[in-house]
Formats: structure tokens, sequence, C-alpha cells
């Protein structure tokens, strides 16, 4: 049985936060409180010789419930578009998504703006959404300005495309230490 969002109820929420903030956590009870199964997209590419960001990924495996479909993938705008589901699809998360879309253009030294069709193919798929939608994306914006070039890119190019990601989405919010905030 297929549940329908009311009016009342948000589609799309955008989930913010810093590193270890708890912004995965919080996206997966707002999923796991959603009515249907859960679908979720995890945007990660293993590296398999980097033992600490594979602890990451580890974590986030053994947190999630046994009845969630897990897809492995680069591409969430493409599932977005292609194949629907009833229930809550979970994209966690947009840095990593990023990171491999600049690692795919070799776009780390190019101008800002060179992910761009990337970044619009996303926000499109976000917002042409029917059914219930959770993404979270770091927020980066709030610290030092990086003293790299490629830090500083990333840093401007996850800043607005979360900008743009906040105004297709009904809600959104920005976990701190655990807390949650709504801002819309």
């Amino acid at each position: 049985m297929s549940h329908s969002l009311s009016s009342a109820e948000p589609r799309r929420t955008l989930v913010l936060g810093g590193a270890r903030s708890g912004k995965s956590t919080f996206a997966e009870e707002l999923a796991a409180n959603t009515a249907g199964p859960v679908r979720y997209l995890a945007t990660a590419i293993p590296d398999p010789a980097d033992l600490d960001f594979a602890a990451r990924i580890a974590t986030h495996r053994d947190r999630r419930p046994a009845d969630w479909t897990v897809l492995e993938s680069a591409d969430p705008a493409t599932v977005l578009r292609t194949s629907a589901t009833d229930g809550t699809t979970l994209i966690d998360d947009i840095g990593t998504w990023l990171t491999a879309r600049i690692d795919a253009r070799d776009a780390w030294e190019s101008p800002r703006g060179t992910v761009a069709p990337d970044a619009d193919a996303l926000v499109a798929a976000v917002a042409a959404y029917s059914n219930r939608l959770v993404i979270v994306s770091p927020e980066v914006g709030m610290g030092i300005v990086p003293a790299t070039r490629s830090g500083r890119l990333f840093r401007d190019e996850i800043g607005t495309l979360n900008q743009r990601l906040a105004q297709a989405c009904d809600e959104a919010y920005l976990v701190v230490a655990g807390l949650p905030v709504r801002l819309k």
C-alpha cells in the first residue's frame, strides 16, 4: 500500500550539519519514523586503502535496520529520476557525492562551477521527486577558510549546492552537537 503525503507533511527534507554532528543519525530517525519502506542511497565510493573511511562506512551500515534497501551509488540524480519507490528515500550524503563528481571531472584545479551540470541535474531531480526524500549534506562554511585551493573549491561548491537544495526542499534542519534545529 502506498503512503501518500498530505499537504501538511514535508516531502523533501534537507539535513545539514558538521562532521560528527549527528546529522546522519537524525536523518535516519526521520526516515524510520515515516510510513512505508526505506531506501538508503549511500553515495560514498569506498577506497579499500582508506581504513578510517571504511570504518565510518561500517558504522553507518551497522546502524541501518536490516529491512532497509541499500543502493551504493555516486549518482543520486539518476536514481531519483529513474526509480521512484513507495516510502522514503534517504540520501547520505551530498558531500561524498560532490567529491566523486569533482574527481570524475578531474576538476580540483578547475574553475568553480565545473560541476554545475551535475549539481543542476541533482537539484532538478530533487525538485521533481514526488515521494518522501531525506537528504544529508555537510555544512562546512562556518569554519576557517581552507588553506588549499581544493578545500576552498569544495567549501564553495557545497555551500552553493546546499542553498539550492534548501530551496528545493520543503523543510531543512541544521544539526549541531546532536541537536536538530529547524531552519524552515
